[in-house]
């Protein structure tokens, strides 16, 4: 799958490794991607394949299942991979909704401005509901379905893990993904230099 990924992707991907190359690997944010998904649908397919596949081109993906080892605490790990990273993936999927520990992810991220890519894998935005098992509180609920209702209404991708082409999928994603690090590149570029100019105006 590797040796077909679109020339535009290891281009774009390029670009963003030059970019980096004036700052130091001691204040490099733990990730540049988030992946935030459902282990037990997700996590040997798509989510696997894609940190993968990222990765090969030499961007720094976090994934649970990849970035952590025994012993480590989730949320000491996974709360500050959120909010230093650049970019988000949610992977959607039939359990999403189940798990307490995805959609707090995702109201993170949410709550953190992050840009969010959203993937609906074998399940349409529709069909996602945050459900109250009694073991959520009211302020719970109310920020996970925000945060769900952002996603929802952000224009993402979809897959159908039966019919659709793998290769195909990951390349599409992998584009997404990279060409979106590279508008965040340049918004922070276009930041940096006004804050600059406006620094020397008022000296």
């Amino acid at each position: 799958m590797q040796q077909r990924c679109s020339s535009s992707a290891k281009n774009l991907g390029r670009k963003i490794l030059q970019s980096r190359t004036t700052i130091q690997a001691a204040t490099r944010p733990p990730c540049d991607i988030f992946i935030n998904h459902r282990g037990i649908d997700t996590k040997r397919t798509i989510a696997g394949l894609l940190h993968d596949h990222i990765f090969r081109l030499g961007l720094r993906p976090f994934l649970d299942s990849r970035n952590m080892k025994p012993g480590d605490k989730l949320f000491e790990k996974i709360d500050p991979a959120i909010r230093n990273c650049k970019l988000g993936v949610a992977i959607f999927s039939p359990n999403y909704c189940k798990s307490h520990f995805c959609l707090h992810e995702l109201a993170l991220l949410m709550e953190s401005k992050k840009r969010v890519i959203p993937i609906f894998c074998d399940v349409k935005p529709s069909q996602l509901q945050v459900m109250d098992y009694g073991t959520r509180s009211a302020k719970q609920l109310q920020r996970f379905s925000w945060a769900l209702e952002e996603a929802k209404y952000t224009v993402g991708l979809t897959f159908d893990t039966l019919t659709g082409d793998w290769s195909d999928f990951l390349n599409t994603a992998t584009d997404a993904v990279i060409k979106n690090l590279v508008e965040l590149e340049a918004e922070n570029s276009s930041k940096k230099s006004t804050y600059i100019v406006q620094s020397r105006q008022s000296k």
